[in-house]
């Protein structure tokens, strides 16, 4: 490439000795994206590992059930009417899931089952905590060559296990999604002990309310929980034990709803994407959170679904808000005490109703859907990219329960309804906690990047410059 000169007389190699690179680092921030018209545009020049920024188009799958991109693999691990060890029916409804660390290089996932009083295919376990409720959760035992060694029922009893979260030390918070009678808690389940009187035990303080999902900030032992109604509210709980051991959170805590101090009864829907909230907690009666929550204006989300907790941020989503209905993404930070919207969807293509979310082993946040188009599981990058990784072609039902293996080879996630668990595995990125740090602090970035004019990208592409160093000559004043 020709050493090229602009117009005041400087030319690309002078300016990056000049440092005007290491500048534009500092003004972009760390994600390294611009905006081009609507469209977001990162630079690639140093394109990293595979899988950053996703896995290529999806193949068809020519079994017709769950295409994924090439080079990956799949197997069907468990089918709901199949049997468990014990001789029993595997259950359906398959919903949030977890995996844990077993014996011997196992995986054992925790599965849960979102089943109503009369199901066809209820949990039917030893110890339930209502023999009348058909719900609860299950675990198998996976192999390192990714087939089950063991099924069972690890609780019983409950109504409507929708999703829930893994805790710090090894169990499993599942949710009950219904406000009925006595039923509406959050249970601890240990995969390693199954059916034992933890598993039975609601965490009455937790709250009673329609629970969907839960995830623990390991730094304080603190769980912050969603609810799948509408209003929505956004939950905390202070364990009065922060031991983070098997049974800590039974002995109680204190509940809260967060709200802004500044606006009274805020509804979520004015947010705007790239705004941050400071938050203050409202304390709350555990038995009546819905009622004091709004009685003390803590703010009203639409329908909040899944939550995951990673490198000190509380990822959580919305199904059906924004302009379009097609759903949001929040993160808060407890370290800042903000909360912000991430990112709002305005095209079903790149997000239609967000349900299940994880974070994967690299750093990319992973939704699954539930929407009224195509179910698939989507990716998106800290850079602000988008990209499917599967798409259930079987059925209309949603995927649910993403979780990657311990050793991050294998991803589990299901489809819900005829349940089947899907153990999946090809070439995904290597462990990068530092990406997943970027994936925490990075910038939404349709909101906050620069914009990046065609005058400037014709500049870019006249010079040989990347759209990053073209943006880069304008912002310091040279004329392009």
């Amino acid at each position: 490439m020709e050493n090229q000169v602009s117009k005041d007389g400087m030319n690309r190699r002078d300016f990056l000795k000049a440092g005007g690179m290491s500048t534009l680092a500092i003004t972009l921030g760390s994600t390294g994206v611009l905006t081009l018209g609507s469209k977001a545009f990162a630079d690639t020049t140093n394109n990293p590992t595979s899988g950053f920024g996703g896995y290529g188009p999806l193949v068809q799958d020519p079994n017709g059930i769950l295409d994924l991109p090439k080079g990956f693999h799949y197997k069907i691990i468990s089918e709901e009417g199949g049997q468990l060890t014990n001789g029993g029916k595997i259950p359906g409804a398959f919903d949030g899931m977890a995996a844990f660390e077993g014996p011997n290089n196992t995986t054992i996932l925790v599965r849960n089952h979102e089943l109503s009083p009369g199901a066809a295919n209820p949990v039917i376990g030893t110890k339930p905590y209502d023999s009348a409720a058909a719900g609860g959760t299950t675990a198998l035992v996976v192999s390192p060559n990714r087939n089950v060694i063991k099924e069972y029922v690890t609780s019983s009893g409950t109504i409507r296990n929708c999703a829930g979260g893994a805790t710090p030390w090894g169990t499993w918070l599942t949710c009950e999604e219904t406000r009925s009678a006595t039923h509406g808690y959050v249970f601890e389940v240990d995969p390693q002990q199954p059916e034992n009187e933890m598993s039975r035990t609601p965490i009455k303080e937790m709250g009673r309310f329609s629970h969907e999902a839960c995830a623990i900030d390991p730094a304080t032992g603190y769980v912050y929980l969603t609810e799948d109604a509408s209003p929505s509210y956004f939950y905390r709980f202070i364990p009065n034990d922060t031991t983070q051991q098997p049974g800590a959170l039974q002995k109680g805590g204190k509940l809260y709803a967060a709200a802004i101090e500044e606006v009274a009864g805020p509804s979520a829907s004015t947010f705007k994407t790239g705004q941050t909230f400071k938050i203050v907690w409202k304390e709350l009666d555990p038995h009546l959170c819905r009622e004091d929550a709004k009685a003390q204006g803590c703010i009203e989300f639409k329908k909040l679904e899944g939550a995951f907790f990673q490198a000190g941020v509380f990822w959580f989503d919305d199904s059906s808000a924004g302009e379009k209905n097609l759903g949001r993404i929040y993160r808060y930070i407890p370290g800042t005490n903000t909360l912000e919207l991430f990112y709002e969807a305005t095209d079903a293509k790149e997000m239609e109703s967000p349900d299940n979310i994880a974070m994967t082993p690299w750093g990319d946040l992973w939704f699954v859907e539930d929407g009224a188009g195509d179910d698939r599981l989507m990716g998106i990058t800290p850079e602000g990219k988008i990209y499917p990784f599967a798409h259930n072609r079987l059925n209309g039902s949603e995927m649910t329960g993403p979780t990657f293996s311990p050793d991050g080879n294998t991803l589990f996630v299901n489809i819900q309804s005829p349940g089947r668990t899907f153990a999946i595995w090809g070439p995904f990125a290597r462990s990068n906690s530092a990406r997943a740090r970027e994936m925490s602090y990075a910038v939404p970035s349709k909101n906050f990047a620069p914009q990046v004019s065609n005058k400037v990208a014709q500049f870019a592409e006249s010079q040989g410059m990347s759209i990053l160093e073209a943006a880069a000559f304008e912002r310091h004043g040279l004329k392009i």
